[in-house]
């Protein structure tokens, strides 16, 4: 007569017990330790529960691993991120170059995002109205208070319109050189906005370095430097530095978005990926998913039943 094998009530609480605990640790395996070739480290997160709260939803890594900066003006391709310096280069598909002239909406940081513009970052706008607000003595720059009005334009930024004016895509629409003004917005602060309609020009070119060639513009890196800072005292958090060289990854969870650390294979801790005692300086690490399903097979076949 053939035997049949059944689980006792005890090997099923085990059973339950286990895939309980096990997917919600498969499920919590969100945070990516880099999106696409960029690493991503504190305060940066690929998506909702890692990271830095403050700094989602404007940094996301999409679907096709492309790291995103997002805001109110649109979402720019991230290209590199400094750790080192805190600054990130962005991209804008609609931003002309000497390559490339197109018209463009313009560009703007969210003025409540932990963001400002990088000092090397240098705007150029292109193709402006002779009407434009830009050429006033007073400018049409406003702070939130309407109390200060500033003029837009750097007189010494003339040489660079003069090299960007000599590109071949902007030679051929014969556009006069005075239609251009060049301005370091990092002076206004992370509420300026440029809003190529109100300021009646037809496109703007940005760049954060001549790349030791500052006469031949085809040669510049083109793109936007920003600066971040992820604390007044901008010293990097040591429960986070802790949870990264455990392996870990910074994030958070809960109404209060407190802090935790994502472990491989995806168990969530308070602290690091390492737990118990440290004993003579050793610490133990977090036993892995494998050591759980081996673990939680020998106990449901060692109460087997024939």
């Amino acid at each position: 007569m053939e035997q049949t094998l059944f689980p006792s009530p005890h090997a099923l609480l085990i059973l339950t017990i286990f895939f309980f605990f096990l997917s919600p640790s498969i499920a919590d395996q969100a945070c990516q330790k880099s999106c696409g070739d960029i690493p991503l480290r504190y305060p940066f997160g690929s998506g909702t529960g890692c990271g830095d709260p403050r700094f989602h939803p404007h940094i996301t890594c999409n679907d096709h691993q492309q790291l995103t900066f997002t805001t109110h003006t649109g979402c720019y391709p991230i290209s590199y991120i400094d750790y080192a310096n805190q600054v990130l280069y962005i991209t804008d598909p609609t931003m002309s170059t000497c390559s490339c002239n197109q018209p463009s909406k313009g560009f703007g940081l969210d003025w409540d995002a932990p963001f400002t513009f990088h000092g090397d970052t240098i705007f150029a706008l292109l193709d402006c109205s002779s009407a434009s607000p830009v050429y006033s003595p007073n400018g049409m720059f406003n702070d939130r208070n309407n109390s200060s009005r500033v003029a837009l334009c750097d007189n010494r930024g003339l040489p660079i319109c003069g090299f960007l004016y000599g590109c071949k895509p902007i030679v051929s629409l014969n556009i006069p050189i005075s239609g251009c003004c060049v301005y370091t917005p990092v002076n206004f602060g992370p509420s300026f906005e440029m809003d190529l309609e109100k300021l009646k020009c037809g496109s703007y070119s940005g760049f954060y370095s001549f790349n030791g060639r500052e006469s031949d513009a085809d040669s510049w890196k083109y793109g936007i430097a920003i600066k971040y800072k992820f604390a007044i005292d901008n010293v990097y958090p040591s429960w986070c530095s802790s949870c990264e060289q455990s392996g870990g990854v910074c994030g958070y969870s809960g109404p209060l978005d407190s802090f935790i650390c994502n472990c491989p294979p995806g168990f969530n801790t308070t602290t690091n990926c390492f737990f118990g005692d440290s004993f003579n300086g050793a610490s133990k690490f977090l036993p892995n998913q494998k050591s759980w399903i081996w673990l939680a097979v020998g106990l449901i076949f060692k109460d087997l039943k024939f």
